[in-house]
């Protein structure tokens, strides 16, 4: 009697802990085009403060990256570094936000000589916000982090277009990134 209880208690655990999971994946949150950009506050990895409502008016390139220094990552920013220009002639902010700490957002913006900032967000509390912290899998084992997200923020604080996630037009390409957000929005060259 005592091991079936046991395989009860456990059973109801892992019952528990798959619905938590699930609701801290952010799943079931996740924006879609129209929904206003949920607005925060947060400290780039200078400590300067970032208020997404102050750039109200403007268009926003906001993109989720998983983490700083991996290859996918590098090859995502390095396509935006490469393309800045484009984003800074049409007054566009460009903003790339993580769970990194100060540290490796200031290396990743050394090693890849980055000219945009790099937001703060350690808790993953704006990532939880968006929708964008969710179960993902690697090698057979599961675990919770960013997916690789990016929101195209119209002059009126509403979600535009919307690049991977679950709710993006296509998935990312991290080499050409930039071109997919030039093209949607027909930003000139």
């Amino acid at each position: 009697m005592a091991k079936f209880k046991s395989l009860v208690l456990n059973v109801h655990i892992g019952d528990f802990l798959t619905i938590i999971n699930y609701v801290l994946q952010g799943d079931s949150n996740m924006l879609e085009k129209g929904d206003q950009a949920p607005d925060f506050t947060t400290p780039t990895e200078n400590g300067k403060e970032i208020k997404l409502s102050s750039f109200k008016g403007r268009k926003i390139f906001l993109f989720f990256y998983p983490k700083d220094n991996t290859s996918g990552c590098q090859a995502e920013a390095c396509s935006i570094r490469d393309n800045y220009d484009v984003f800074e002639k049409s007054d566009i902010p460009v903003f790339g936000i993580s769970g990194g700490t100060e540290k490796s957002h200031k290396s990743f913006i050394k090693k890849n000589n980055l000219p945009f900032p790099l937001l703060m967000d350690e808790e993953f509390e704006i990532a939880k916000l968006y929708g964008v912290y969710q179960k993902k899998q690697m090698y057979g084992k599961e675990y919770l982090g960013i997916v690789r997200t990016t929101f195209l923020i119209d002059e009126q604080g509403k979600i535009e277009g919307i690049f991977g996630g679950t709710a993006g037009i296509e998935k990312v390409k991290t080499k050409t990134h930039a071109d997919q957000i030039i093209n949607f929005w027909e930003l000139k060259l």
